[in-house]
């Protein structure tokens, strides 16, 4: 059955080479997305004084190849509950600009029930939303760009199918509590001194900085950030009545360019760290990206395959990794 199953994906992936597509596979599995939270994580939420609606926020990181889901505590603030090892995401470190690019997406976007697909090719998947305002007012195009099952990825960020049975319970239940959708955040990397010294020559930099002030915002506060747009750039937490006026193209107002005390201190205080980092010492080399990358777990995996493994890892960009869940065996438990 198991290689009845391998086989049945590996067709349907072959079918599905410019994006994320969404049609139902009934054969792999009749209903993955009524499965229910795992009692482990169960277990691990009630610790936590969280609920199954309470609401999530989702983090993901192209470099690491991580996906974090944060959920909402007793105490209003956002705590971390489990971090997913990404299977696949396609493309290089950089924001998607347009249809076919393979880049998958980096910003700010909003998911809500409309936007859960159970009855996707790629076993479970949720659309991200892009192009979000911003995105659309740049003349950014694409559409489709998913988190999904599956692991193999055009634009999109893949997962074990284990791992996005979890993610899609944990969004299903959120949903259908009082907060009716949940913010995913998508950075090229971890937002650290030492990686923003590291890629201070790369032309998204500009980019990555306004990207960082959201981060900043979440990482300090642990309430999710309110976004909106005006000279083409993100700004954050922004009463809504200025916000409804903000023009995404247009010239943001002084009222809004200023910042707030604790982020501009923590934003001072990491620059002077970058200062230190590239006065005392050389900063770690960027990482090139040719079409994507895999998270170290899996990647050890293929390699202990042997030849074949590493004829995988390193064709990455040619070749879908068709179900490593089930053909790696090993690797499905790294998403536990």
């Amino acid at each position: 059955m198991r290689r009845l199953k391998s086989a049945l994906s590996a067709v349907a992936l072959t079918l599905v080479l410019g994006g994320c597509v969404n049609v139902m596979d009934d054969v792999l599995d009749p209903a993955p997305h009524l499965q229910p939270i795992p009692a482990a994580l169960m277990a691990q939420m009630r610790a936590k004084g969280m609920t199954p609606s309470s609401p999530i926020l989702v983090r993901v990181f192209k470099q690491e190849s991580e996906l974090e889901v944060w959920k909402q505590a007793a105490g209003g603030r956002y705590e971390l509950l489990k971090t997913y090892p990404m299977c696949r995401w396609s493309g290089k470190l950089g924001p998607k600009v347009k249809e076919g690019d393979r880049q998958a997406p980096e910003g700010f976007y909003t998911v809500t029930a409309g936007l859960l697909n159970p009855k996707s090719q790629y076993y479970l998947s949720f659309n991200l939303g892009y192009p979000n305002r911003l995105e659309r007012a740049l003349g950014h195009t694409g559409d489709s760009l998913m988190v999904h099952g599956a692991c193999a990825s055009v634009g999109c960020f893949a997962m074990t199918d284990e791992a996005m049975g979890e993610i899609y319970a944990l969004a299903r239940d959120a949903l259908a509590g009082e907060k009716k959708s949940f913010q995913v955040q998508a950075f090229p990397f971890r937002m650290t001194p030492e990686n923003m010294a590291r890629y201070r020559s790369d032309p998204n930099i500009a980019f990555w900085r306004n990207l960082k002030e959201g981060y900043d915002a979440f990482r300090i506060r642990r309430q999710e950030p309110k976004i909106s747009s005006c000279g083409r750039r993100y700004v954050f937490d922004v009463p809504d009545e200025i916000a409804k006026t903000l023009d995404p193209l247009a010239e943001c107002p002084p009222s809004v360019t200023g910042g707030t005390p604790d982020l501009l201190a923590v934003s001072a205080a990491d620059e002077e760290a970058v200062k230190a980092i590239l006065s005392t010492r050389q900063p770690s080399k960027p990482v090139a990206y040719v079409d994507g990358g895999m998270h170290p777990s899996y990647l050890q995996t293929l390699r202990k395959l042997g030849p074949e493994g590493l004829a995988r890892a390193s064709s990455m960009k040619r070749v879908p990794i068709s179900r490593p869940d089930v053909l790696l065996g090993a690797a499905s438990s790294d998403a536990r």
